[in-house]
């Protein structure tokens, strides 16, 4: 059973899944029920959507690939057949399922034999040509849905005007998914990756993608059959219009051909990796909310400005508290000594404190705060300058310089885009531990 907040996002999910449901290569909803109803824990009912569907009990596709002792291309060829027919039953109905990924590939039963279902309808939406939402993955997201992102990001920036018509795109965005997703079936890893260990889609990743730029390595592909190969192009065409449709597809000689070999791959061993196989997994999860909450442009009100009760109460106790702690330290008259210490046995002055502070509240604001006196002593972008800052102010501590080395930081500037979410969200835990050690 899988319930869902009752949304017109949700019953438009319900819909376009019962509608495809009733083949073999599709999940089947048995039923779909809506009720207002408290769960457990919660103080007030909630309307909600309850879809009821066929128990898959073999879980999903790669765990079962991931388990294989030997997966051949002919099995990768029967498994890329099944889920093209379901995709064709989908497309069908004129539906785009835009988000078509290993993770929504599920095997019926537990058994040597593998059928395969689509699932997950959650992006799915009937195609009339103006598909604009950049609902997606991002190792599967085709070029027109990335480019729908930044034209829709674009236009509510408010930068240009002139972008009043939006970008569409159509179900064609599936078929590169599937062209992925074969391609990751016969080696074990994604055709465009980041090239930044920190980031799952960097700036050149986008680019390659947009691009079409991916090649076969010998290692894995040198035994791979020429016609797999010809299938994956066909698929991976940046121009929509010149890449295969599901029709098509289905009719590469890839697909038809019977005598494709029995050819060992080395895709088990490469994803039989447990850790690295769940990093993969957990990073699709990461960027896709990043990419979400990334679209809604939310502005926060400054802090110091909300006569929230319980944040103004909050406030004196801390500064109440802070007060005792200064107290209790050694007197001095020189700021500098009151500290705190972290687990690395380095210690925070109260001005260190500020310049990490100045670098969250950047990073939340998404915007300078001017005017900025630290730009004077570091003249250029102002994040580079509060980061050297705060460096220079921690004397260089190891935990802070990290959190900046994971956002691409070469000791003097970023060499690309910051995650400021992420950043900010590291610089507080290590503020959160700084003072948990010191007892504040």
């Amino acid at each position: 059973m899988k319930c869902l907040t009752d949304s017109s996002r949700s019953r438009q999910e319900a819909k376009v899944h019962f509608m495809c449901s009733g083949h073999r290569n599709v999940v089947n909803v048995v039923d779909a029920y809506a009720n207002t109803m408290a769960l457990p824990g919660e103080t007030r009912p909630i309307a909600r959507i309850f879809l009821i569907m066929e128990y898959m009990e073999g879980g999903e596709l790669f765990e079962k690939i991931r388990n294989h002792v030997y997966f051949t291309e002919k099995e990768a060829r029967e498994v890329a057949k099944q889920i093209g027919i379901g995709l064709q039953h989908i497309h069908s109905f004129n539906v785009a399922h835009r988000d078509l990924k290993p993770e929504n590939l599920l095997l019926k039963e537990k058994t040597d034999a593998i059928h395969v279902k689509i699932s997950d309808f959650g992006f799915a939406k009937v195609d009339r040509g103006d598909l604009v939402t950049p609902q997606f993955t991002p190792y599967y997201a085709s070029p027109q849905v990335l480019e729908a992102q930044k034209y829709l990001r674009a236009q509510k920036s408010g930068k240009y005007p002139y972008l009043k018509k939006p970008y569409t795109y159509d179900k064609a965005c599936d078929l590169w998914s599937l062209g992925v997703i074969i391609y990751v079936m016969l080696c074990g890893y994604p055709p465009f990756y980041s090239d930044v260990p920190s980031k799952q889609m960097s700036h050149a990743m986008k680019r390659k993608i947009a691009s079409g730029e991916y090649d076969f390595p010998d290692k894995e592909w040198a035994k791979v059959s020429d016609l797999a190969k010809d299938c994956i192009n066909k698929l991976l065409c940046v121009e929509p219009n010149r890449r295969m449709n599901i029709d098509q597809f289905l009719d590469h000689s890839w697909i038809l051909n019977d005598n494709i070999p029995d050819t060992v791959l080395f895709t088990p061993k490469i994803i039989a990796d447990e850790e690295a196989f769940k990093d993969a997994m957990d990073g699709h999860a990461v960027e896709l909310t990043n990419m979400r909450l990334a679209i809604r442009q939310i502005r926060l009100k400054p802090i110091e400005h909300s006569k929230n009760p319980t944040l103004m109460k909050r406030k004196a106790v801390n500064f109440a508290t802070n007060e005792n702690f200064l107290m209790k330290q050694k007197p001095n008259e020189n700021e500098e000594s009151s500290e705190l210490s972290l687990q690395d046995n380095s210690a925070f002055t109260l001005k260190a404190l500020k310049s990490l502070r100045d670098i969250i509240a950047y990073c939340l604001m998404m915007k300078p705060v001017q005017p900025n006196p630290i730009l004077e002593k570091f003249p250029g972008d102002e994040l580079t300058g509060l980061v050297l800052d705060a460096l220079e102010k921690t004397q260089g501590n190891e935990s802070i310089r990290n959190a900046f080395m994971t956002e691409s930081w070469d000791g003097e500037k970023f060499t690309s885009s910051v995650n400021k979410s992420r950043l900010a969200k590291a610089l507080s835990e290590i503020m959160l531990q700084a003072e948990r050690t010191s007892g504040v």
